[in-house]
């Protein structure tokens, strides 16, 4: 395994997340990504081939920023004592709740990621792999969940995760711009669209999403 020196110099081993680290602090402090791997590595203190070693380009370190956010997200949901007990309903709205505490803790990034660099959510590239992970998570919801009519049980599990990723991502679009204190309204829209959608499972999910409609017209009219 690779090691840098720290500061009271000791080796300390070099392994994804502190090149990411490394790779998010380049990005802010320069509000850009670093010019090549060869200056990155210098400015670090570590051999290109260190950095070969765990990632194959910047494209492979930048997916797995996202992937880092939504690792860090399901464990914390798992590291608590009731989890097993959630409802699938439950464990969606703490992955999304968790996750965007996360993302809001790296908001500058995530900025500069999808909208200050010019591409926006036009290019989702960085969320490759994230966006693999979050159906597969998502498909795992629908197979745990208890089957209440014969619709579910006749609509594949990939439509269901399809349409969750589409969700985060106009939730995503909607935290971006969220100038409410605290994203108090990205809470919002966060509990009535995974509402709207755990009830597309089962039944009723006219009365919800009329409710979301609503929200989502009365801020759009408002910005």
């Amino acid at each position: 395994m690779a090691v840098k020196k720290n500061v009271a110099g000791t080796k300390a081993p070099i392994t994804e997340t502190t090149i990411i680290g490394w790779y998010v602090q380049s990005v802010l402090e320069n509000n850009g990504t670093p010019q090549n791997v060869y200056s990155f590595c210098k400015q670090n203190g570590i051999e290109e081939t260190d950095f070969y070693k765990i990632f194959g380009s910047f494209d492979a370190l930048k997916q797995s920023v996202w992937n880092a956010f939504l690792n860090n997200a399901t464990q914390a949901m798992q590291n608590e004592p009731s989890y097993a007990t959630y409802t699938p309903k439950n464990k969606l709205l703490s992955l999304y709740f968790t996750l965007f505490e996360i993302l809001t803790l790296n908001r500058s990034y995530i900025l500069y990621s999808l909208k200050d660099n010019g591409e926006g959510l036009k290019n989702l590239q960085d969320l490759k792999q994230f966006r693999r992970q979050f159906k597969d998570f998502v498909t795992t919801l629908v197979q745990n969940a208890s089957p209440v009519s014969e619709r579910i049980q006749k609509i594949k599990e990939p439509v269901y995760a399809e349409g969750a990723w589409v969700q985060f991502l106009f939730i995503l679009k909607f935290w971006i711009d969220d100038n409410s204190p605290g994203f108090e309204k990205t809470d919002i829209v966060i509990e009535k669209s995974v509402n709207t959608v755990v009830d597309l499972f089962d039944t009723k999910p006219l009365e919800n999403l009329f409710d979301l409609g609503k929200f989502l017209w009365k801020e759009a009219k408002m910005r």
